[in-house]
């Protein structure tokens, strides 16, 4: 790992919460994770954007821990610090090569954030191995623009939520005050960094910038903010994909707004605001997709064979 990495983990400042805390002498931040990669689960998935999925699946690999920690993540139980299996850089080169050999379209990092040094040092012997599909960045758009830098040459697909509008749920629901700002920084940073999204004859995304807006019960004003800002912002330089998938975990029942999933009504309300906005490029979720069947086993599959 270069210098400039290993900094990174020293003082570590990888999200807006900015610890200070050095990982690599054992001390933790928010995230509670030190200086090893953990990996969840590391398999084809068939459930993101068709652009991304396509018929053979998208290559994810779920980091365990996370930065930001939403109190409804539908991945709960992979955020805390000791989540999912510890492994070196060398085994995570590893297991994006074995991916590619089932036939992933792409290399799905997911909630890499708080990894970023360990991921962008390993990136590099993965594709001095043979790897050739695209590495594909799937984040809580919580981030800190300047390590994001680092990414430069290595990322080539984005994938960040936009969670929160300026006047949002952010602290009560992430513990965070300036979510918007920080959001509206890096997916800037990143559309810069991906440039014109590119795709390939079969209609798989090679390069761009696809910005989720998940649509929580009752927020369909707050949802529509964030839309209008990205299309204004950023035109048809990004791609939008609405989401109606929230899907109440267990926790939720005393709050009540999250207890519920979101209705058609509602999402029919934000994708009609977004057409008439003049939204191009962008997706729909149709059928029924806020089910805990959509979320996959954490059980370590992909990682210890990789």
């Amino acid at each position: 790992m270069d210098r400039q990495l290993k900094a990174l983990l020293e003082d570590c400042t990888l999200c807006p919460r900015r610890c200070h805390v050095n990982r690599l002498a054992g001390e933790r931040g928010y995230c509670g994770c030190g200086e090893k990669l953990r990996v969840a689960r590391a398999s084809l998935h068939m459930w993101e954007e068709p652009c991304i999925s396509g018929k053979e699946g998208s290559g994810t690999i779920f980091f365990g821990g996370c930065s930001l920690g939403c109190c409804f993540c539908q991945n709960r139980q992979i955020t805390g610090p000791e989540s999912g299996i510890e492994i070196t850089g060398g085994h995570l080169a590893g297991i994006m090569m074995q991916l590619q050999d089932r036939g992933a379209n792409n290399i799905n990092l997911v909630t890499p954030t708080h990894f970023l040094p360990l991921i962008a040092d390993a990136i590099p012997a993965a594709r001095e191995a043979g790897l050739s599909v695209p590495i594909l960045w799937n984040s809580s758009g919580y981030e800190n623009a300047a390590a994001l830098e680092h990414l430069a040459g290595l990322v080539d697909i984005f994938l960040p939520d936009f969670k929160y509008g300026p006047a949002s749920d952010a602290q009560r629901w992430s513990d965070v005050t300036d979510y918007f700002e920080r959001a509206s920084e890096v997916i800037a940073q990143m559309a810069g960094m991906a440039g014109t999204a590119e795709f390939d004859s079969r209609g798989m995304m090679k390069r761009g910038v696809i910005v989720r807006v998940l649509l929580m019960p009752g927020h369909v004003k707050e949802a529509m903010t964030i839309v209008d800002y990205l299309l204004d912002t950023f035109g048809d330089r990004i791609y939008i994909s609405l989401m109606n998938q929230y899907t109440p975990m267990p926790g939720m029942e005393n709050d009540p707004l999250l207890r519920r999933k979101v209705t058609k009504r509602e999402y029919g309300k934000l994708v009609d605001h977004a057409l008439e906005k003049g939204l191009k490029n962008g997706f729909i979720q149709e059928g029924e997709t806020a089910a805990e069947s959509f979320i996959p086993l954490f059980n370590g599959e992909g990682v210890l064979t990789g």
